[in-house]
């Protein structure tokens, strides 16, 4: 087929959405609802996963961790012990961390547990703040920095000190203005002295958005209402050593201070950052896939609209078919034309709906912390789905069209 055929059907295609405006805008609605929900979706998870991956990067290239358990993707547990794996591994415990401390090329090991809990001064309560259990050198592997004050010490760590650094978030909150270094603060109604003001680095949500309070782990375990058993470690190896035999080097201490025998696995797991982030994409990759299917109702209904807007142009235009016909047109230029047509409209309404979902990422890149990303693939995609609705639900009535015969064609009123 030449070229000025395929211009000639896209401007009969135009020519037709023009002529009837509320019909071709019904019939490309559900076509550009479905491709702006992939161009919005894409976007977003595309600057999650990026955010996310500039986050860990900020740990260092070598930090790894170790978890009670870690299976990537999303987990579903009914509560029975056979869909919790984790029940058979023993909890990570502080001692076991301190331990791996003093192993042969470990620089640093840093443990934590968390829980949401209030956090007041004077008249001033916090309902739910993130409260943090940690070691002493958490700073290593949490990022950010001691703005004001200092961190607790390894002292203080040892003595369950009722110490505290807070967050910018917390000290604006708590003490409006005021220097918190020195101030007293509840935390799950036990007092504890502010000794540092904590700036974090900026993350996928946001730099200091939350209310945040780091304690010492020892003091945490006392105090603290939380869910037990899920403490992990960040560990971060000397420079000589690369990631596999630090790795290999915390095995086998922990198999060892475990006493598991050669032929027993595991009863932890060692998760690499590479690990981590791609568990992470596959999570928001489940959720893309949901958001896909749900638009392709979008493009069905479009793809149903374009059925039935193409039955009607056939049956406008029977007298043209059959003067083309008898003009010697064959059945395939004239099931090409109307593909074309059908093609153009979802086209038409694939760009729409880019353009729609070009806007809602540049909007969430604005107003909220996601960094949206449209990215190439992501209008590739739209383009291609968008011609193809309109071709596969255009056969039938091109198919039609081609069929109809010539004489009757020409005595159609």
């Amino acid at each position: 087929m030449s070229l000025s055929r395929l211009f000639e059907g896209i401007g009969i295609a135009l020519d037709s959405l023009r002529a009837n405006k509320v019909r071709a805008a019904l019939t490309i609605l559900g076509v550009a609802i479905g491709v702006m929900v992939v161009i919005a979706m894409a976007a977003a998870i595309t600057g999650v996963n990026r955010s996310v991956a500039q986050q860990i990067e900020t740990l260092g290239p070598k930090t790894f961790f170790v978890f009670r358990y870690f299976q990537a993707g999303i987990n579903i547990s009914d509560g029975s012990d056979e869909m919790s794996p984790w029940r058979r591994n023993p909890w990570l415990k502080a001692t076991e961390a301190e331990m791996l401390q003093r192993v042969l090329g470990i620089r640093s090991v840093t443990w934590q547990e968390g829980s949401n809990g209030p956090v007041g001064a004077g008249s001033v309560n916090l309902k739910s703040v993130n409260v943090l259990g940690l070691s002493p050198d958490w700073i290593l592997t949490q990022g950010g920095t001691i703005i004001s004050g200092r961190n607790f010490s390894p002292l203080e760590y040892a003595a369950d000190a009722r110490v505290v650094v807070i967050n910018d978030r917390v000290a604006e909150q708590l003490f409006a203005g005021l220097d918190p270094i020195g101030k007293r603060i509840k935390i799950f109604g036990e007092p504890f002295n502010v000794v540092g003001l904590y700036s974090e680095p900026k993350s996928l949500f946001g730099d200091s958005e939350s209310p945040y309070v780091a304690i010492p782990h020892s003091t945490f375990a006392k105090v603290a209402d939380y869910w037990k058993g899920w403490m992990h470690y960040s560990v971060i190896p000397d420079e000589a050593l690369t990631v596999g035999e630090a790795q290999d080097r915390v095995t086998t201490a922990l198999r060892a201070y475990r006493g598991l025998k050669p032929s027993q696995e595991n009863n932890f797991s060692l998760v690499s950052q590479d690990k981590l982030l791609d568990s992470f994409n596959s999570i928001t990759s489940g959720f893309f896939v949901v958001m896909l299917a749900l638009s392709s109702v979008g493009l069905m209904v479009g793809g149903v609209g374009v059925v039935a807007i193409m039955m009607i142009s056939v049956t406008e235009r029977t007298r043209e078919i059959g003067v083309r016909k008898a003009l010697g047109a064959t059945r395939r230029e004239i099931m090409f034309q109307f593909l074309v047509e059908a093609a153009t409209l979802t086209l038409v309404g694939g760009i729409a709906g880019m353009v729609l979902g070009g806007l809602i990422s540049l909007a969430v890149n604005k107003f909220t912390p996601i960094p949206a990303l449209v990215p190439l693939w992501s209008i590739v995609t739209a383009v291609l789905a968008s011609t193809i609705t309109g071709i596969f639900f255009g056969l039938y009535p091109a198919s039609k069209a081609s069929r109809l015969d010539p004489v009757e064609a020409l005595r159609y009123e």
